[in-house]
Parts: structure tokens; C-alpha cells; sequence
């Protein structure tokens, strides 16, 4: 008996030192005495975690023959809409939905156990996300997480120095918005660990929003006071932005990637008619070598006379042709390129003024999918923010 056990423990010491797998719960950990490291573009190490593993949240997704979702805020997943919002989904061929985990002011939209840490920013929308998880796996709606990154006003009060400072106060833009900095490795490994989070809830795949500096920070990056992080000494601050968003891309994927989740990037559509957009520090190419996904925001209202079209919105079918052409041909030059997922317009944009918009309905919603589907791009997302989607729209491929 007693050589029985010095076997085993011998054993077990070999396959400490080769690499083994361990059961706890549901996660399996694979450790490895190869440490790992991911190069930044900036030619700094971003430390990764030396131990891998694998991981089962308990549920069973299928990946769709192509992702056909709408945007659910953490109200709307926690309420009475959730239930039509379902059927919506079950009763056409729409097949997703995109949650909102981290919302637009930085409040996680249900509570977590208490000793998360981040407990303190937990909102009871969603009063029970392992419940919510369930209703979609047996309807088989694929789930995925919406997490704001940068723009985070509850992190900048929270955390000044993590943010940008106007004089005495934490700055924020004409809306009230601030947002936290890009340039801060501990702003990374926050947002991060709330998408882990999420993956280990079962999400099936992180979607990234915000992912930017905020709008013009071009016109005030030497007015207000910031950290730049290990980016500080480089001269350029258009790269050194582009580096920051990049690197952060890179930098969670890697980090995500044991928790067997996709990786996707909200980016502005007008980012890929550009080498890359200065102020925000969004670059097309350089994203979308980094993620699974990219989903770009095309959305006809939000454009001012591209492609030669002097009212987009009005004309939804030619602004989406023209912009999936070019996005074509940005993604056609890199390695690897990644599923192209756009957001397109379920909404009316009255705002814009007598002449310059319509009204939004069936035959809008339409012409989107159709000028995408005949430019070879299958996946779309639909955004409405208050998730009223049109009615009787035909979402076949």
C-alpha cells in the first residue's frame, strides 16, 4: 500500500511539471510551466496569465449559420419587454440578441455575489442573469455581452485619476458623459474582469462598445490633464492613441480567450474610410486584425455626405452598399479578417431635420439587410435604443 501511494504521488509530480489538467467545478485548469506574453504594438510586453484552462458555464449555444440580432438594453432584459423582445426573435429569423452587461454609464445592469468586486456598480435590472441565460438557451438565442468600455462616468467619479481632469474636476462632454482613459492598464483589467464575468454567466461572446477616446479628444488632448501610462515619452499622440485602443483590442482577446468566448469591437463606420480616425484613436485594419467580430456602425443617419450621397438616411439601400464595398476591400487586405457584423438602423432620425431624414419602417430595415446581403455580408445587428423594433420585416437571408 504505502509503494501504491509513493507511485501516485510521483505521478502526479510528472505531470505537475509537463502540464495537466485539473476538474474544479466546472473549470478545467492546464498548467504549464511555459509562461506566455503578448507583444504590444508599441513594442511593450502585456503580461498574460501563465496558467490556461478551459472553461464550462453549464450552457449549450449553437453558433447561428449567421448572427441576426437586436440590441436589449438591461431594462428591457429585465422587464416585461424581455418576453415580446423573445418572441420577436422566435418568430422571424432573427436568432440573437446583444445585452447590455455594462451599460452606457458604467453600472453593470444586474448585481452580483458580494464578493465581486465589483458589487458596488451593480444595477437589479436583470434581477436573475443565470434564469435569463436559460429562457435563451432553450430558445436558442444567441447571447452576447455589451460591455461600454471607456465611456464610464460612474469609474471617473469613482476613480478621478484613471480619468481626464478639467482643472479641479473630472471632465465630462457637452451630455454630461465622462469617460475614463484608454492610456491606464488598470482601466483594461477592470472592463475585463466584467466581461469575464459575463463569459462565465454563459455569454457566448463579448462585445466591446466604446472602445475609443472620446469624440474631438484631438482638440483638447493638451488642455486636460491625464496619465499617458507606459505610452508616455512617444511624441506622437495620434499613434499613441491608436496604440492605446489597439493594444486594449489585443490585450483582451488574449485575456478572454480560456473562457472559449468570441470577441467582437463596436466601431464607427466612418472609422474605415480613414487610415485611421485621429481624435478617438480608432484604426479599422489594426481592430479587426484583433477581434472575431468587428461591427461597424453604419447606421445612414449618422452620415454627412459620404460615398456622394447628400441625404444618407434617406436613401439606406445605396449608403450600405457603398459603405460594405469599401469595408469589403479593407478586410480583403488583412491575414486573417474577421466576421463582419454591421449595425444597421431600426429607428427614425427625426432629428436631423425637415428634408434630411424619413420615417424608418418595413422597407427601410429592408433595403439594409438586402444592399449587405448582396455585397456578400450575411450578419447584421439591429439598434433601436429603446427597443422598439418595426414589425413584419423580413429578416431572410
Amino acid at each position: 500500500m504505502k509503494t501504491q501511494k509513493l507511485l501516485v504521488v510521483a505521478i502526479l509530480a510528472a505531470l505537475i511539471f509537463s502540464g495537466f489538467t485539473i476538474v474544479q467545478g466546472k473549470e478545467i485548469f492546464e498548467v504549464s510551466s511555459q509562461p506566455h506574453r503578448e507583444h504590444s504594438s508599441q513594442g511593450k510586453n502585456v503580461p498574460e496569465d501563465s496558467s490556461r484552462f478551459k472553461f464550462d458555464s453549464g450552457f449549450t449555444f449553437e453558433y447561428p449559420d449567421a448572427v441576426r440580432g437586436l440590441y436589449v438594453t438591461g431594462h428591457s432584459a429585465g422587464g416585461e419587454k424581455f418576453n415580446s423582445l423573445v418572441e420577436t426573435v422566435t418568430n422571424t429569423d432573427l436568432n440573437a440578441m446583444v445585452i447590455d452587461v455594462k451599460d452606457d454609464h458604467g453600472n453593470l445592469t444586474y448585481i452580483p455575489d458580494k464578493q465581486s468586486p465589483y458589487h458596488e456598480i451593480g444595477k437589479p435590472y436583470i434581477q436573475d442573469p443565470k434564469n435569463l441565460l436559460k429562457e435563451l438557451e432553450k430558445k436558442q438565442i444567441y447571447p452576447i455581452a455589451r460591455v461600454v468600455v471607456f465611456k464610464d462616468s460612474v469609474l471617473a467619479k469613482n476613480k478621478p485619476e484613471w480619468s481626464f481632469m478639467d482643472g479641479e474636476k473630472v471632465w465630462a462632454n457637452g451630455r454630461g458623459e465622462s469617460f475614463v482613459n484608454p492610456f491606464v492598464k488598470q482601466v483594461w483589467d477592470y472592463n475585463i474582469g466584467i466581461a469575464i464575468e459575463a463569459a462565465k454567466m454563459g455569454f457566448q461572446e463579448i462585445q466591446f462598445d466604446y472602445v475609443r477616446f472620446p469624440e474631438g479628444f484631438e482638440k483638447r488632448d493638451s488642455e486636460l490633464k491625464y496619465s499617458r501610462g507606459h505610452y508616455e515619452g512617444n511624441q506622437d499622440n495620434v499613434q499613441n492613441r491608436v496604440a492605446a485602443v489597439t493594444d486594449f483590442v489585443k490585450y483582451a482577446r488574449g485575456k478572454l480567450k480560456p473562457y472559449g468566448v468570441k470577441v467582437s469591437v463596436d466601431i464607427f463606420g466612418y472609422s474605415a474610410t480613414l487610415k485611421e480616425a485621429p481624435g478617438i484613436g480608432q484604426n479599422f485594419s489594426k481592430i479587426s486584425e484583433n477581434v472575431d467580430v468587428i461591427s461597424s456602425m453604419i447606421y445612414p443617419s449618422h452620415w454627412s455626405s459620404y460615398f456622394g450621397i447628400k441625404a444618407p438616411d434617406k436613401e439606406p439601400y445605396r449608403l450600405v452598399e457603398e459603405y460594405a464595398k469599401l469595408e469589403k476591400k479593407k478586410l480583403s487586405e488583412l491575414g486573417t479578417p474577421p466576421v463582419s457584423r454591421p449595425w444597421i438602423q431600426d429607428f427614425t432620425a427625426s432629428w436631423l431635420g425637415e428634408g434630411n431624414y424619413i420615417q424608418y419602417g418595413k422597407s427601410e430595415v429592408e433595403a439594409q439587410i438586402k444592399a449587405l446581403n448582396d455585397q456578400g455580408i450575411n450578419e447584421f445587428l439591429l439598434w433601436n435604443a429603446s427597443n422598439r423594433y418595426t414589425e413584419n420585416v423580413d429578416y431572410t437571408p
